[in-house]
């Protein structure tokens, strides 16, 4: 797997084989030494053109852990700030030893653009590209989704049969759609609940039922888990609802509505939370709640897509 753009493309072979990578990489985190030296000599560059705090860190610790030499590059303050072309940028990481580009882009198709184009030669990680995916986040949502549900038996198991209701920001989460075509293929059945206003267009081609009222979802579909999603304002050019109160009152996880879920569905979110808004602190506090899981299983997981990457190994 020479690049990680997107997980629409991944075959169900190639997502659980990613996913017991990440499991093999985990399980040396529990070590007294977690540092491994499989990409010693390597040079891995995260080039972010937004703002992260918990992927950016991630991929930042991941790399090291695995004994790359990192490199983090912040585009303000930069030649990007004085109109330098990506495709520059790019070939100037490459000409200092760039063998792992990790790019986050607010254009959506930026790191396919990249990797496609034969600019670089260097592996490129898709760390989330404007509302199009973040496979690396969907990689470490079904990871922990997999080890709730089948535990110390996940290794070489899908989702099958597994109900998943996405709430929320559908229209502009990049995170919603990588989850789609993953859990999909890994044979969840996905609902989608969300405002009209933020459905996005032509979504009845997608592998996905579709409601608008979250508390009829959560009744009929009796999930096993409930993915949450940040409402992206920064996205946003125009009024998507009335009000806060309103979101909150109709689509946010409340406390009854947490509470009305089958008593082992368990709790998902990509952070950063906005408590009291899309989700109560009583079901983001909950023992389940994956919030903190998800973050921890982002480090394993990165370290799975570097190595897959940087050492061309099958997947």
């Amino acid at each position: 797997m020479r690049h990680l753009l997107s997980t629409k493309t991944l075959s169900r072979d190639e997502a659980i084989q990613i996913l017991d990578v990440t499991e093999d990489m985990a399980a040396t985190q529990q070590r007294e030494v977690k540092k491994l030296p499989t990409l010693r000599g390597k040079t891995v560059v995260n080039l972010f053109f937004e703002d992260s705090t918990r992927t950016r860190i991630s991929f930042e610790a991941a790399a090291k852990r695995l004994s790359a030499d990192v490199i983090s590059f912040a585009t303000k303050g930069s030649s990007v700030s004085k109109g330098e072309s990506l495709q520059d940028t790019a070939q100037t990481l490459e000409a200092i030893g760039a063998d792992v580009i990790v790019l986050r882009h607010s254009m959506s198709g930026a790191p396919a653009v990249l990797a496609e184009s034969g600019w670089i030669s260097a592996s490129v990680l898709n760390a989330g590209d404007g509302t199009h995916e973040h496979p690396t986040q969907a990689l470490l949502d079904a990871f922990t989704l997999r080890r709730r549900i089948h535990g110390d038996a996940s290794r070489g198991r899908g989702l099958d049969g597994v109900r998943v209701l996405i709430v929320g920001d559908i229209l502009h989460s990049r995170v919603a759609r990588s989850n789609l075509w993953l859990l999909s293929v890994l044979g969840a059945e996905v609902t989608l609940v969300g405002p009209p206003t933020l459905i996005p267009f032509g979504i009845e081609a997608w592998p996905a039922t579709v409601s608008y009222d979250l508390d009829e979802a959560i009744a009929t579909v009796r999930p096993d888990a409930v993915m949450m999603l940040r409402v992206q304002r920064e996205r946003m050019n125009a009024a998507f609802f009335p009000s806060e109160r309103e979101y909150a009152g109709l689509w946010g996880l409340s406390a009854a509505r947490f509470a009305a879920l089958p008593e082992t569905a368990v709790v998902m979110h990509p952070g950063p939370m906005n408590r009291g808004f899309e989700i109560s602190s009583a079901a983001a506090d909950s023992s389940r709640s994956t919030v903190l899981e998800q973050v921890t299983a982002g480090v394993s997981t990165r370290m799975a897509a570097l190595y897959l990457t940087a050492t061309g190994g099958a997947a």
